[in-house]
């Protein structure tokens, strides 16, 4: 049967993993697209697409020299941009070339790339072209919306080889180090990747067909989260066969005792992450909602592979799979062999010893460093940061919009809000507008397309309707996506909604931003308390009381608060970051409250196993000393392949990995290791209250 099942495993998700290499081809990485149906921003630009005569996305190319631009040199550049012109993703006519009107060593013309186009391959198409005809004494670099896109996605590019090769590495050499054998690890890894190969080809049918939507960063959580969990379940597998071992002579009945003895740590473990995923479905973020399945069908594969396949190969190898330090038998199954076990933990057994002796003493230490740092938690900031500041190397497009700026002024990298309003009430609506500080002018979208520019002639043509409708444009004093600029459209929005009959809504980029960080505030006090109460539902049965799924909750809810605030400490006045992505926060939240309530499961599981035999007060020492060493390795392994996302260069994954990868070491060296057993030990058999752990075990064995 053993052979069997692995059999299965390999040849059924071994050619699957064919399909992790293919995810890149459902993604959907547009900012705008992941708001809800609802928001006023994706209505505006919704409409403001019957506005445009063609579709499509604008690349800036932008030249610059160390002299001041000849006319010789803007005729080079026009031949180029028409050599651009008849590429077939672009749509004629190309801006341009138009000197710079603050600097005269910069110019710049505009090429639209097809809606029907790759943007990221129309982009690198560019810029080869750019590259092959090079005019002498000028650096050509493309920006704007399509560079920047681009550039995006070449970031999420590293997804499918360097994210994996660092994660699995990272893993490798814990298990190592860990274990001291070089079969073991192996088996753990290849766990990991049929795990990570089924769940891939789950998620791209799934994303093929429309049921989810997939992003590259929920394509690089999956990556870490399948390895991480994958291999948490296996360490704790692993440990519980080790000591079967000890007890037992043959192989396979020990992997299936150790199998069936961690099936309801682990299927509560995996049920509570599922489940707390799934409460992303509240979100009206879709960048957050789609989050939820594509992370739990990992989970669940991670779970089926740990839980099937591995036993199976741990059952084929027998011992060999510990050489070579293989445990050998050494206990007839009685409790002296149970203290055989125990003895085998000498220093998780000093741990726990040291804190049976103080346990109020302890806990109340632990929690008053959490709330040390917790304190620092209200001032997280989560306002976002602009589309230049998310990525964490040098790219072109970054670059290329400071030469624009140095060339054209602030203006010609301010995103204009548009306003879509009743045509009838243009007028108001352009007064209005117009009257607020923040606001440097505002006109309508005519045939011509969209209002002059400083320094050029005015447009005298008729506004354009569409629908008894207008589109205006309203140039911000502020740089486009700062705080500044937010508060300016969140009053333009209040100002507008007073011109009486005029239906305005207010889009664009800047827009697009606010109601981000709306919605993710929304999300965050929707989701938070519904994974709170999903995850104390989970642990009543399985702990059978009331008392311990509160203490596990609340400690979990602090440690994150602790993490948060550590985080507010290092962003702001160590690294200097900007501001953290809106869903930052929530995203860390529900990551480490359902990842890090496992260890305590995997604790109190235990412990409540170790309670009905020897008594509360030694059961739950005796639970600390033998989880002691499965759940550290497992924690700073989730923290290992965690951290593993500061190799995607990108701003929101530094931080998120940050986040987790600390609340996880958290939760492992301090939650789980003091603060859970001094609380459960001070609080004494109540703790089970009111299961059969409570009943029928005294405060201290017989």
């Amino acid at each position: 049967m053993a052979l069997l099942v692995t059999v299965v495993w390999v040849l059924g998700a071994g050619p699957l993993g064919s399909f992790v290499g293919r995810l890149g081809e459902v993604q959907t990485n547009d900012p705008a697209a992941f708001l809800p149906v609802g928001a006023e921003s994706t209505e505006v630009d919704a409409i403001a697409e019957d506005f445009d005569r063609a579709e499509g996305v604008p690349a800036v190319v932008v030249y610059s020299a160390d002299h001041d631009l000849t006319e010789e040199d803007l005729a080079s550049v026009r031949e180029v941009a028409e050599r651009v012109g008849e590429r077939p993703w672009a749509l004629e006519p190309v801006a341009g070339p138009f000197p710079g009107t603050e600097d005269a060593s910069v110019a710049q013309f505009v090429v639209t790339i097809g809606s029907e186009y790759d943007t990221g391959d129309s982009v690198e198409d560019l810029r080869a072209l750019l590259e092959r005809d090079r005019v002498d004494g000028l650096t050509a670099q493309v920006t704007g919306p399509a560079g920047y896109a681009a550039d995006l996605s070449a970031a999420f590019g590293g997804i499918d080889s360097t994210l994996l090769v660092v994660a699995v590495a990272a893993v490798l050499v814990i298990l190592v180090a860990v274990y001291r054998s070089p079969l073991l690890p192996v088996l753990v890894i290849l766990a990991s990747l049929l795990a990570l190969g089924l769940s891939g080809a789950l998620v791209y049918a799934a994303a093929n067909a429309g049921a989810v939507s997939l992003n590259g960063q929920s394509q690089g959580i999956l990556f870490i989260l399948v390895v991480g969990a994958c291999t948490d379940y296996a360490l704790l597998l692993v440990a519980r066969y080790r000591e079967e071992l000890l007890l037992r002579e043959h192989a396979p009945g020990a992997a299936l005792a150790a199998a069936r003895a961690v099936t309801g740590p682990v299927l509560a473990s995996g049920g509570t992450v599922i489940l707390g995923l799934l409460c992303l479905l509240a979100a009206d973020l879709s960048s957050t909602r789609s989050l939820g399945p594509v992370v739990a069908i990992g989970v669940a594969a991670a779970m089926l592979s740990a839980m099937t396949f591995l036993p199976a190969a741990l059952a084929l190898c027998g011992r060999a799979v510990f050489w070579p330090l293989a445990p050998q038998r050494e206990g007839t199954g009685t409790r002296e062999s149970t203290d055989l076990v125990l003895s085998r933990h000498r220093l998780w057994g000093r741990v726990a010893a040291s804190v049976g002796r103080r346990p109020r003493a302890y806990w109340l230490a632990c929690a008053a460093v959490l709330l040390a740092a917790a304190a620092f938690a209200p001032r997280f900031d989560a306002g976002g940061s602009g589309q230049a500041e998310i990525f964490r190397t040098e790219v072109e497009a970054v670059e290329g919009q400071e030469v624009l700026t140095r060339g054209f002024g602030a203006d010609s990298s301010a995103a204009p809000a548009l306003v879509v309003a009743d045509a009838g009430r243009l007028d108001e609506v352009v007064a209005a507008a117009e009257d607020l500080p923040d606001v440097v002018s505002a006109g309508p979208f005519t045939e011509a397309g969209p209002p002059a520019a400083e320094g050029r002639p005015p447009v005298t043509e008729p506004p354009l309707v569409v629908d008894d409708r207008v589109l205006v444009e309203v140039v911000l004093a502020a740089e486009p996506e700062s705080s500044e600029a937010v508060d300016a459209v969140r009053e333009l929005r209040a100002e507008l909604a007073g011109v009486e009959g005029a239906d305005a809504l207010v889009g664009g980029v800047t827009a697009t931003d606010l109601d981000t960080l709306e919605t993710a505030q929304r999300d965050f006090t929707v989701v938070v308390p519904l994974v709170l109460v999903v995850v104390f539902l989970v642990l009543v049965p399985l702990l059978r009381s009331f008392l311990a799924p509160l203490l596990l909750v609340a400690a979990n809810v602090l440690s994150f608060a602790a993490t948060l605030g550590v985080g507010t400490l290092l962003f702001d006045h160590v690294l200097g970051l900007p501001g953290a992505d809106p869903v930052v926060p929530l995203f860390a939240f529900v990551f480490l409250v359902a990842l890090g309530v496992d260890y305590s499961i995997f604790l109190m599981s235990r412990a409540r196993e170790e309670t009905l035999e020897h008594g509360h007060r030694e059961g739950v020492l005796r639970a600390l000393t033998v989880t002691g060493g499965v759940i550290t390795s497992a924690g700073v392994v989730l923290a290992a392949t965690f951290a593993a996302l500061a190799v995607i260069p990108l701003l929101f994954l530094l931080q998120l990995a940050f986040l987790v990868a600390f609340g996880v070491l958290v939760d492992t060296l301090l939650v789980r290791t003091v603060l859970v057993p001094a609380l459960s030990l001070d609080a004494g058999r109540r703790v089970w209250w009111p299961g059969r752990a409570y009943r029928r075990s005294p405060d201290s064995a017989a």
